[in-house]
């Protein structure tokens, strides 16, 4: 499952079945939104709830499938459960019955995995009480918080809260800037936007709309236009603006329209600094020239899109891959989240989308194999801008504030 394009903070529920995690979540949201049943195994797969907890702010709770689940079914159901531990920005274990073992250290495993935040609730205690014993054993395993909790009176609910207050990452609902510090008051940022097949009708792409709203946050000046008036704004106006973004597509011809002494990237790229694993990138990209004949190439897409007849991530990207190494490759492209067709081991090289409808800790995990691998990882716009040979100029605008920060530091 993805985080999709709702931005809220994600917070998973997890546990065994009947140890109430449906409960749990009405109780947070006040209102009865997850079904609750005394048979185990009610809830089969995660359930996306989109509400705001009292004292902390809109969230979406996800309800997954008991950890303890059985048969083929009950083995699919733990597979979509422990999948959705890569979208949540925050855990929640539920326990009973003072019981800790195997199903709760495999869940505490899987969270570790992808750095998941993650605190305890031993819910019911009203039926049975969180003994001494078990919370020191619990505490001595994981080091996790612990809140005892009952769903019939809901004691404790303002330290359930706090707790989810405390260990939730700030970064889950607070947005960063994405050029905020390349930016000065009254900057004249130049998007150039394309509008061509691939455009959606009647309004702009997310990252070209990410993009103006930052610029205006940061009290700079967007100016918007294609790229065949570009040539005669820069003439008649005589404006040098402190940054042009481009789409990546027409990297080439905004490379030749705008001055050298004006820094230039792309919206791809600007998402592969705010939410990629940009180093990793850095390091990638110019292993494309390594590729030899025979290798094969995985595409993510992160989004689902109707695929036009030139799409940049299935038709143009492998065109000009091929073009530029002169060798023949072969490539694969996964959508969304799915899974990988094959090993990913069997791949020289991955190439990641500006991931601007997913967070960034999906894209971060989604790179990780290939990384923990050691097969070299790009995005679209670092990848077309290599072949077409401003690589360079068109890192430049982060690496250069990168370095200016360490220097003045």
């Amino acid at each position: 499952m993805t985080k999709g394009k709702d931005s809220k903070p994600h917070i998973g529920i997890y546990g065994r079945r009947n140890n109430g995690k449906s409960s749990l979540i009405n109780r947070l949201a006040g209102q009865n939104i997850a079904i609750v049943s005394d048979h185990a195994g009610t809830t089969t797969d995660p359930v996306k709830k989109s509400f705001e907890i009292t004292g902390f702010g809109p969230v979406i709770l996800i309800d997954t499938a008991g950890i303890d689940d059985e048969g083929d079914l009950g083995t699919k159901r733990i597979e979509k459960t422990l999948e959705s531990i890569q979208t949540v920005d925050l855990a929640i274990l539920v326990i009973i019955e003072n019981t800790f073992g195997e199903f709760e250290k495999s869940l505490i495993e899987e969270f570790k995995k992808t750095d998941t935040p993650f605190f305890i609730v031993h819910n019911k205690s009203d039926v049975k009480p969180l003994n001494d014993d078990a919370r020191a054993h619990i505490v001595s395993q994981t080091n996790a918080s612990i809140v005892e909790f009952n769903t019939i009176k809901a004691e404790n609910l303002e330290k359930l809260i706090l707790l989810i207050k405390t260990t939730i990452p700030e970064s889950s609902y607070k947005t960063p800037s994405l050029i905020g510090d390349l930016l000065s008051y009254g900057d004249i940022v130049l998007l150039i936007t394309p509008i061509d097949i691939e455009a959606p009708a009647g309004r702009m792409i997310l990252p070209q709309v990410q993009a103006i709203r930052d610029i205006l946050d940061n009290d700079a000046i967007a100016i918007v236009l294609k790229e065949r008036e570009v040539d005669a704004f820069l003439r008649k106006t005589k404006i040098t603006p402190a940054l042009a973004i481009t789409d990546s597509q027409i990297f080439t011809k905004a490379d030749a329209s705008i001055p050298k002494n004006i820094p230039l990237t792309s919206f791809s790229i600007m998402l592969a600094r705010f939410k990629g694993d940009f180093e990793h990138y850095l390091k990638g990209t110019p292993k494309i020239s390594e590729l030899k004949d025979g290798d094969r190439i995985l595409s993510l897409e992160s989004c689902t899109h109707h695929v036009s007849c030139d799409d940049i991530g299935r038709v143009k990207i492998p065109r000009w891959i091929s073009n530029f190494t002169g060798k023949k490759l072969e490539y694969d492209v996964v959508a969304g989240l799915d899974n990988l067709p094959r090993d990913i081991k069997e791949y020289a090289l991955v190439v990641q989308c500006g991931g601007c409808v997913i967070t960034r800790k999906q894209l971060i995990n989604r790179l990780k194999p290939a990384i923990d691998a050691g097969i070299p990882v790009t995005n679209y716009g670092m990848a077309i801008a290599y072949v077409q040979g401003i690589f360079d100029r068109a890192v430049a605008p982060f690496t250069k504030s990168k370095q200016s920060a360490i220097d003045y530091l």
